[in-house]
């Protein structure tokens, strides 16, 4: 599937009009080949940010992409830096991560807040996550810090747990007047999930902890997680979950791998390293055999469905696998032979547009370039190739390993007291919170043929 040119604009028709098969020249054993293919990739993946241009709003993405995917992408800069030490892309991210943490600093800005779901909002809080963990430069000292902001997120959401339906959990939605307030999906669970675990190690608390086994143990009962270790969808709670939406995403796998990783980190209990190996295990699923160890998204590459949102996904598979060998060592060896192979087929995609090295999304197809472009197959490239010098760096760190990002336990805690003052909502704002919204709940009341069993 092509995206249609005209929903790309002037960058799009660019990159379409004319294809040289050149590809990116990558040795998966040699970290300047790998700095370089990276530093390509990230080049044409700002190409797509317009938010730092005069009379444009910092954070935002063009159109079609929705503010989620912005948090997503910001994060891949910061791990860029991480991986690289190139800071070209730094002050743009913290304009942008400061400029969208809203008035209560807690990533609920005006200009998205009425169509804001869990899982748009986690995007953001896991970037500053990594930031605090990764030691990206800190915010001025009247800025909140990045500890901070993904407490004021945690407390948000733990706050938002609902046991009026299913037995617990997020729903996927905030506010009632969203579509989708009735599905309880997996992501904004497991990146609340993800968000607990890392913070309960990065502060040593072990309310976060206990948040991470309660949250665990709900998806686990209510069935978005099956016994052996695959991830699903969601599940409608106007019939309390007892169907589920079975489709696997490789991003539902990535949040839970390193989320449990975590937890074995913290715990060094036998049980979380079951787990760990368990979804490393069940992510096989994602990986071609066609083409060995080569990751794609199994519910929408081979039937050229993948939607704007859905071609990124890719990236967080890959930037949470190779995250996971970090506090996790032991993975290492499971993890890393499906990122080197990734990665070479990932730069081999990396072929199309007027400069040859715009990236594809169906890195199965070898060097020859599928067509497709975006922010989202510019991501995942990035995020897998840089991945391969996870080994060259360091692991996370926290308030007692030389973090130094200054937290505040009760952040967040105010913000949902307080009134929220909404713009009139019209059509089109349902419909920006996003065509995903719909096309599940359409999969989920008429069946879906396409879902993975």
């Amino acid at each position: 599937m092509k995206f249609v040119t005209s929903g790309f604009g002037a960058l799009g028709t660019l990159i379409l009009s004319v294809s040289s098969v050149q590809a990116i020249d990558l040795n998966i054993n040699d970290i300047a080949s790998i700095k370089s293919a990276a530093s390509t990739i990230a080049y044409g993946m700002v190409k797509w940010y317009t938010g730092n241009h005069t009379g444009d709003v910092p954070g935002n993405l063009p159109a079609p992409y929705f503010w989620w995917e912005a948090g997503a992408f910001f994060g891949s800069l910061i791990d860029y830096w991480y991986y690289t030490g190139d800071s070209t892309y730094n002050d743009i991210t913290q304009q942008a991560m400061l400029f969208q943490v809203g008035p209560n600093n807690d990533y609920m800005p005006p200009n998205q807040t009425k169509t804001e779901g869990n899982d748009d909002q986690s995007f953001w809080a896991m970037a500053a996550m990594s930031a605090a963990e990764l030691k990206f430069p800190d915010p001025p000292a009247d800025k909140p810090s990045w500890l901070a902001l993904a407490q004021a997120v945690f407390n948000l959401q733990a706050a938002r747990w609902d046991n009026s339906t299913c037995g617990g959990g997020l729903r996927w939605q905030i506010f009632t007047f969203n579509n989708g307030y009735n599905y309880k999906n997996t992501i904004s669970n497991g990146c609340f999930f993800n968000i607990a675990a890392r913070l309960g190690k990065y502060t040593g608390n072990t309310t976060y902890i206990d948040w991470a086994e309660q949250m665990w143990d709900w998806v686990s009962a209510v069935g978005l997680m099956s016994p052996d270790y695959h991830f699903f969808d969601g599940s409608d709670d106007s019939i309390n979950c007892t169907q589920i939406n079975h489709i696997q995403w490789t991003y539902n796998a990535g949040v839970f791998m390193l989320g449990a990783a975590t937890m074995w980190n913290i715990t060094g209990d036998e049980i979380w390293r079951e787990r760990t190996t368990g979804i490393i295990n069940a992510s096989s699923v994602f990986f071609s055999t066609d083409v060995p160890n080569v990751m794609y998204e199994v519910a929408c590459e081979p039937n050229g469905k993948c939607d704007v949102d859905q071609r990124s996904f890719k990236a967080y598979l890959a930037r949470w696998m190779a995250a996971t060998t970090k506090v996790a060592p032991w993975t290492h060896d499971l993890i890393m032979p499906k990122l080197q192979a990734s990665a070479q087929a990932a730069a081999q995609q990396c072929s199309g547009g007027t400069d040859g090295v715009t990236c594809g999304l169906q890195w199965t197809k070898g060097a020859v370039w599928d067509g497709s472009y975006g922010v989202g197959e510019q991501m995942s490239a990035l995020e897998v190739i840089q991945s391969l010098m996870i080994d060259h760096v360091a692991g996370p760190l926290t308030n007692t390993t030389g973090g130094t990002s200054k937290g505040n336990p009760s952040a967040g805690s105010h913000s949902e007291t307080t009134p929220i003052t909404f713009n009139t909502i019209t059509a089109g704002d349902k419909v920006g919170a996003g065509f995903l919204t719909t096309l599940i709940l359409i999969i989920i009341l008429g069946g879906a043929w396409w879902m993975i069993a």
